[in-house]
């Protein structure tokens, strides 16, 4: 029996060990945290991620080979194989504030694990890190004086958040980083055994450290330039009548650009492109290639500038006033399937709404106490309601800012009558059925495409 340890219960962790432990019934996995509440989460039938399938796999595995604890040092003491899965946020202080990664938690990590091991041990960078930080997890593991040897390895996630399950059960790859010494690559082999229990082998890629962490930041980097990308053309389309899913179409046909990720919005969020593309930033502005930087500094402020857009257009639409109007934003999380509001659009929207003074109301299947949580101060502003037909009472607009399926069938004709006139639809998905809805009597702004609207206020196509 291995006893693997991961550090850190968060989504990373929580995500990928209880699906570890399904495949590895011989194997003790063991996730920790120092957040109390968490681990507690972790315990019941309330779990702290909305993941789908996710709960019936810990409720199969906790127990009998999946455990959660807060006893960080006894459980380093006793692992074979440690993940690190802890908080690598934006730095926001000192040096490269606003751009470089934050490896305080990071670090503390590192010498945590040091300073209870008992025994040489192989450690996995889960957390997403800046290239070549193994190298320095690696001087201060083997900074000690009793002999131990810790073998560092890189073996990032790229689950993407509600489908977590499903990408982690049959991947596409698994990558997974090593030094190029007989003990680093036994410790690769360790891990790609792990793997290889449910993961074709032809699926496991080995690299060497370096390109494993940089593997990571790029993917992300990648991802969300295409959507920047998209989100760009869209507003093209708005000034030239062109519809932006029929531009999409037809250039995703073409085999060399591809189809996915090709779907205009409102912008994209969620805890990695932005961090990870700013974290990509620094490290071309610290090795001296500060034209790439900016190359990819761009993918963010295009981002931003479709989250600012799209609220800007609402206060536009709506007569250049939204002050004292009831505006129902559904969706909070930052896209379907999760809880996840980290860096959410919703939310950036909802601010800029709260900047206009308008009676902003949030309706979201599962994601508003985090929704409460990340605005702050604000969230005092904000009504939170569950019920969207509730929400949409008495709103002088609606905006769908997360793609639910549940948005696709709601009885609009019911939210339409009970809603101030003119009623105006905003969707930053491009979810709905426009033309149906504008039948309906609502006015229509989509992304990427011509609004449907009405001169008078109670004409009924």
């Amino acid at each position: 029996m291995t006893n693997i340890l991961c550090i850190g219960a968060g989504y990373v962790g929580g995500s990928t060990m209880p699906i570890l432990a399904s495949h590895c019934p011989e194997h003790r996995v063991v996730l920790v945290d120092i957040n109390e509440k968490r681990i507690a989460a972790w315990q019941s039938d309330q779990l702290p991620i909305y993941e789908p399938g996710l709960d019936e796999i810990v409720r199969q595995t906790r127990g009998k080979n999946l455990f959660f604890s807060t006893e960080v040092n006894r459980h380093i003491a006793e692992a074979d194989i440690i993940f690190v899965s802890v908080n690598t946020p934006t730095k926001m202080f000192g040096k490269g504030a606003g751009k470089a990664a934050d490896l305080q938690y990071w670090e503390k990590t590192a010498r945590q694990i040091l300073e209870n091991s008992t025994s040489s041990k192989i450690v996995v960078e889960k957390s997403t890190l800046p290239v070549r930080t193994a190298e320095a997890m690696e001087r201060i593991l083997n900074s000690n004086s009793n002999g131990l040897h810790f073998d560092v390895l890189s073996n990032p996630e790229f689950l993407a958040e509600g489908t977590a399950v499903r990408d982690m059960q049959n991947p596409d790859r698994v990558l997974i980083g090593g030094r190029e010494t007989e003990s680093g690559q036994r410790a690769v082999e360790a891990l790609v055994e792990l793997y290889a229990k449910w993961v074709p082998r032809d699926r496991i890629i080995t690299t060497n450290l370096w390109s494993s962490e940089l593997s990571k930041l790029v993917a992300n980097a990648f991802l969300a330039q295409r959507i920047s990308s998209i989100n760009a053309i869209s507003a093209l389309c708005e000034k030239t009548e062109a519809d932006i899913n029929e531009v999409a179409y037809a250039i995703g046909r073409d085999e060399r650009i591809g189809r996915y990720f090709l779907r205009a919005s409102v912008g994209f969020g969620g805890s990695c492109y932005k961090k990870d593309i700013l974290n990509l930033v620094y490290l071309c502005e610290h090795y001296g290639l500060p034209e790439v930087a900016r190359y990819w500094e761009q993918v963010v402020v295009m981002n931003e500038y479709q989250e600012a857009r799209f609220a800007s257009n609402m206060v536009a639409s709506m007569f250049n006033t939204i002050a004292g109007k009831r505006i129902a934003l559904f969706g909070a999380a930052f896209k379907a399937n999760t809880n996840d509001t980290r860096e959410s659009p919703a939310l950036e929207v909802c601010r800029a709404l709260l900047e206009e003074r308008a009676d902003v109301v949030i309706t979201d299947p599962h994601a508003l106490e985090n929704a409460r949580n990340d605005l702050g101060e604000l969230a005092k502003r904000v009504t939170f309601e569950p019920d969207p037909y509730i929400a949409a009472n008495n709103a002088h607009a609606i905006a769908i800012l997360t793609e639910w399926s549940q948005y696709t069938q709601l009885d609009y004709e019911r939210i339409y009558n009970s809603m101030v006139k003119p009623a105006f639809i905003f969707d930053g998905r491009n979810l709905l059925d426009h033309k149906k809805l504008y039948q309906m009597g609502f006015n229509v702004h989509p992304i990427g495409k011509p609004p449907l609207t009405r001169l008078t206020t109670n004409h009924r196509a």
